[in-house]
């Protein structure tokens, strides 16, 4: 059943941000008008998904205490996914997409997990103030096949061609030596984090990365050291995120500098698992129909929000080889609460035409819950592959759109 919000009456953040200059994002391409917007949007900051978050001798001492269980959205969270929910609604009624008063339809999906349904219910909350909204998921822990087709057996996949594929983006069996050797000093600079003195039984180098064995109906899984470094790299970007005191941050031994840094690993392990093509279209077999209906249906809601996951973010800029550095991280890593956002742009003879964007606060301002109104989140318009429209690299009409989505 399709849940649709109301959107309309004001909340103590949208009154904040009303009364405050307000930075717009990037114009809309001269003639033409914004009149619908789709984003897939990452869950906001929680703690590593299990307890110890890796393996004994990844590190010589105690990882952080958290105020939530794994994984679950933290209340420092919850707050940064609010101020970009006011956000959002602040800037798409400035282009005219949401009235100033009075409601519109908005329908909102989420992944079962307890980060991604209370993101879509901070979001909600404040991006359609004073309204009841209905969340599409599953129940909590249920899996749904919409976020994990592949796990759930609800598309075709060959892991062996997958497999391939992976290797053939990382340049063969031969590149995965190479890309242990180019990050060779990333590697030395999370150990020396992570094991203070530093110790051959410590850290992520203990084994080189290699991509393991295909397994039936399952995903390319990297092992070795990119992986574990991709573990611990996070951990410590969600420790700075949530605002813990640095001398908890890589236990006082991380630098914001060192979280951006060590992003790369991150950054690496989508780039060769999630984003080729042949995985991306597999992983995105649910969420590309949400996709397009939300974009195409002759009437619904102006806005769908999709609450996913940093995977489901990668694949789909996979498929549409979209690009984006968030100030703060590593260059295509996906940020909490970050979304790309999809655009439907009409012209006076209703044709339309997708434009794509990426939007997220950035890691400093996560940290300290900076107030958008105050300083702008990062907006970035991402050239989509292959698509040039009225003159403009990157503007997709609506039916190369879907070709490039689907293909």
């Amino acid at each position: 059943m399709k849940n649709f919000a109301r959107l309309g009456g004001a909340s103590a953040l949208g009154l904040l941000l009303a009364g405050t200059a307000f930075a717009q994002g990037p114009a809309v391409p001269q003639g033409l008008k914004l009149d619908r917007v789709v984003l897939l949007m990452r869950h906001g900051v929680r703690p590593p998904t299990k307890s110890p978050p890796m393996p004994e001798g990844t590190t010589n001492q105690a990882w952080p205490s958290w105020p939530v269980a794994p994984g679950y959205l933290t209340p420092h969270g919850r707050s940064g996914v609010e101020r970009l929910g006011g956000y959002d609604r602040q800037a798409w009624t400035a282009a005219g997409l949401l009235p100033r008063s009075g409601c519109a339809t908005i329908r909102i999906v989420a992944d079962s997990d307890e980060r991604t349904i209370r993101t879509a219910e901070a979001y909600a909350a404040a991006l359609a103030p004073g309204c009841p909204v209905a969340i599409d998921h599953k129940p909590q822990d249920v899996a749904d096949p919409i976020f994990s087709p592949i796990d759930e057996r609800a598309v075709a996949f060959d892991a062996a061609k997958a497999r391939a594929a992976v290797l053939a983006g990382a340049g063969g069996e031969a590149g995965l030596v190479a890309l242990d050797k180019r990050l060779a000093p990333e590697l030395a600079r999370l150990d020396a984090i992570l094991c203070a003195p530093a110790s051959p039984t410590c850290g992520v180098r203990q084994a080189p990365t290699s991509l393991a064995p295909a397994k039936r109906d399952k995903r390319p899984k990297l092992t070795g050291a990119v992986d574990r470094a991709s573990t611990a790299a996070q951990i410590l970007l969600l420790e700075y995120a949530e605002g813990k005191p640095m001398a908890e941050v890589g236990w006082g031994r991380a630098t914001p500098a060192d979280i951006e840094r060590l992003g790369v690993f991150h950054a690496e392990e989508f780039r060769l698992l999630a984003r080729p093509r042949y995985v991306a279209k597999a992983n995105m077999a649910g969420i590309a129909p949400l996709i397009v209906e939300g974009l195409t249906a002759g009437k619904g809601p102006v806005i769908t929000m999709i609450s996913g996951h940093d995977t489901n973010i990668a694949s789909l800029g996979g498929l549409l080889d979209l690009h984006w550095k968030v100030p703060g991280l590593a260059a295509d890593d996906p940020a909490p609460a970050g979304a790309i956002v999809l655009e439907r742009l009409v012209d006076a003879r209703g044709q339309a035409y997708v434009r794509a964007l990426y939007r997220s606060q950035t890691v400093e301002q996560i940290r300290k819950l900076a107030d958008p109104a105050v300083e702008a989140p990062y907006v970035a318009v991402l050239p989509i592959a292959g698509c040039k429209a009225r003159g403009v690299v990157g503007l997709c009409t609506m039916q190369a759109f879907q070709a490039q989505l689907t293909r």
